[in-house]
């Protein structure tokens, strides 16, 4: 059990810390909300993996490319979308740290990111379901552990990217503001490479 637990803490740390159109959207959100606010955001991975996980290890084993197809054209015109909303908010948010937008409203959009990002269902395929999988043969304790490090270090390591963010945010405004026009240029970058991967996949 102790290596898997150590597998699991290695995936989460890698899934937290790798640059993603997720990662992107919750920094963001931190230097336009301000930490307190946006430290819920953490947990958006329990809630979106969850429909991810079941669909992968349940129904797909092994996502076709059709569906990565699917998700990319779907999924980049909707970071397009929230990299002009990440840049409109440089002109409604002023110098204040806060904006318009409900936590609630926040949340639900990052989920929705994270379930139109092809990266979760394929890591799930390739690496986390197997690993899940053989550990949970081997003993059920081992599949939980598993789980819960790569979920628990997922989550404690995007909370302290999300406090680490918002002390960047505190510089002053003029950081603040150019730290989001380039997480709105990211978001912005996220988006044509989905929809260019996507038309790539087409004429392949």
């Amino acid at each position: 059990m102790p290596l898997q637990f150590l597998l699991g803490i290695t995936m989460g740390f890698a899934a937290a810390v790798q640059p993603g159109p997720t990662q992107v959207y919750l920094l963001s959100r931190t230097l336009i909300d301000g930490w307190r606010r946006a430290l819920p955001l953490a947990t958006v991975f329990l809630v979106s993996d969850l429909p991810i996980v079941a669909l992968v290890l349940f129904v797909l084993r092994a996502v076709p490319d059709g569906a990565t197809i699917a998700l990319r054209l779907a999924g980049g015109p909707f970071l397009l979308y929230l990299a002009w909303r990440a840049a409109r908010s440089l002109e409604e948010a002023g110098d204040s740290p806060a904006a318009a937008a409900s936590p609630a409203e926040t949340y639900w959009k990052a989920v929705a990111i994270n379930l139109l990002n092809p990266n979760p269902y394929l890591q799930w395929s390739l690496v986390m379901g197997p690993l899940l999988l053989q550990a949970w043969k081997v003993k059920p304790g081992a599949g939980v552990a598993v789980l819960a490090a790569f979920y628990g270090t997922l989550v404690l390591t995007t909370a302290a990217l999300i406090l680490a963010f918002g002390l960047l945010g505190r510089l002053g405004a003029g950081t603040r503001r150019a730290l989001i026009g380039v997480s709105a240029a990211a978001l912005a970058g996220f988006g044509l490479y989905q929809i260019a991967a996507a038309l790539g996949q087409l004429r392949g």
